[in-house]
């Protein structure tokens, strides 16, 4: 909903600046009219009244003579304002498509998530059962059973935990694609998604392709033009108006070559006295100018902290994304020794079981910092205005 409105918006400031546009032509109106009417004779030095029909079928003229840019710069203004209509609806375009990719890229984890708990809670109660055996056979005491039935019962709680946010995270996913939440099923699917690898040396070019900063440098153009607009207020406005057509009093004879009339002629207008109106205006408009160039120094500034941020986050990420890859294979490494160990008999099942659970909660925490990982790399791209190439 929020893309059609910004689509409106555009049509509304393109129309505006067609309107504009349309200002710099002449306007051409064929106005036909038929008068009966009854005038009195003294007016000629007689007595009493007559009466009598006109009929006219005039072809009118108008046209401003854009002498002091009046009329370019309000085109101009319309012209700016459009862009930075088309500006702003790419910038809700670009916050659209990282949202839904944002929660795309959480759903797809939540479903990674959702098969390794699933992998712990199968293991859990493979230990509970385990430990429920030893226990009926004098090997352990009943503290070691409620322990074991305490980490089954915590793995089944952050399994119904994360699919409640995986409910969420897909309503949310419905919202962003216009859709009804109970309409829309998005089908749980495990895979791993890498990021992708980031060039090198960007410069800071990229962030003039950043729909915000194009929107603000264009409504700076915009005010700046509506100065000249402000300004041209203290001049003459000059016009030439004209009409031909056919004017009779017998609508029988209304289009013979006797009845053709025709007018054409300048007007001026001098503005002389407007208490202060055009000055006041004039230093609005300015001042209103200055607020837009710094409303566009600080939209850039903006830009330049969100890409840093977004950087440095993506740093961090990585650095922890490689600690938990070492974490990983260290589990991994002993979950295959103490399986070894239990082929010898060197160590009891329990063992076995607690190396596994480690392993998938390794596992779990690395897919966790992925999705970090992308979320992160989501806000950079956002932030260099949707790519680099």
């Amino acid at each position: 909903q929020d893309l059609q409105g910004a689509v409106a918006r555009v049509e509304q400031a393109r129309a505006v600046a067609r309107i504009g546009k349309a200002d710099l032509l002449p306007t051409l109106e064929l106005n036909p009219s038929y008068d009966h009417f009854q005038r009195s004779s003294s007016s000629f030095g007689g007595s009493g009244t007559f009466t009598g029909d006109i009929f006219a079928v005039p072809l009118d003229l108008s046209y401003e003579v854009d002498l002091w840019g009046k009329i370019r710069r309000s085109f101009e203004s319309a012209s700016a304002e459009a862009q930075a209509s088309l500006s702003a609806y790419h910038t809700v375009l670009l916050t659209l498509t990282a949202d839904v990719a944002r929660v795309y890229f959480a759903l797809r984890t939540l479903d990674v998530e959702t098969d390794i708990l699933r992998q712990t809670i199968a293991l859990r109660q493979e230990a509970f059962e385990l430990v429920q055996r030893r226990l009926e056979g004098g090997v352990v005491s009943q503290l070691d059973l409620a322990r074991a039935k305490t980490e089954l019962a915590s793995a089944e709680a952050e399994l119904t935990d994360v699919q409640r946010r995986r409910a969420e995270l897909e309503n949310a996913l419905a919202v962003l694609c216009g859709q009804t939440a109970s309409e829309f099923h998005f089908e749980a699917k495990p895979v791993t998604l890498t990021p992708p690898r980031l060039p090198r040396g960007l410069t800071s070019r990229v962030l003039e392709r950043r729909p915000d900063v194009a929107q603000a440098e264009r409504q700076v153009a915009a005010a700046n033009a509506r100065i000249g607009v402000a300004q041209a207020a203290y001049f003459p406005v000059v016009r030439l108006t004209g009409s031909g057509g056919f004017q009779s009093a017998k609508f029988d004879s209304l289009f013979e070559t006797d009845s053709r009339v025709w007018s054409l002629g300048p007007s001026i207008s001098l503005p002389i006295f407007a208490g202060g109106r055009n000055a006041a205006q004039v230093r609005a408009v300015k001042a209103e100018y200055a607020a837009t160039v710094a409303a566009y120094r600080q939209q850039v500034l903006q830009a330049f902290q969100e890409v840093e941020d977004a950087l440095a986050n993506l740093r961090w990420r990585a650095e922890q994304a490689q600690i938990h890859v070492r974490i990983v294979e260290s589990a991994r490494e002993a979950a295959s020794i103490s399986r070894v160990r239990y082929e010898q008999g060197l160590v009891n099942y329990l063992e076995v079981v607690d190396a596994e659970r480690s392993r998938l909660e390794a596992e779990r925490g690395a897919k966790q910092i992925l999705n970090q990982q992308l979320a992160s790399t989501i806000l950079f791209i956002k932030a260099l205005g949707g790519g680099w190439d």
